[in-house]
């Protein structure tokens, strides 16, 4: 019985590394739904599911296909 990995949860430096995005330009694309909003891990931090960011770095566009159908 094979169990997948635990889905790792990124910080800000580590996603904008692995995308290429500025900062700014990556909250742009969270407002508009075309990025993978972060999730909360304590009263002010936050992170993004090493899943979620992978995904994205695969297809960007397939995301905002996703949350335009929501």
């Amino acid at each position: 019985m094979e169990t997948d990995p635990p889905d790792r949860i990124l910080r800000l430096k580590t996603v904008l590394d692995r995308t290429g995005l500025s900062r700014a330009t990556l909250y742009r694309k969270v407002q508009a739904g075309t990025f993978p909003k972060q999730i909360r891990i304590a009263l002010r931090c936050t992170g993004w599911r090493e899943s979620a960011v992978n995904d994205w770095v695969r297809n960007p566009t397939l995301h905002e296909a996703k949350t335009d159908q929501s």
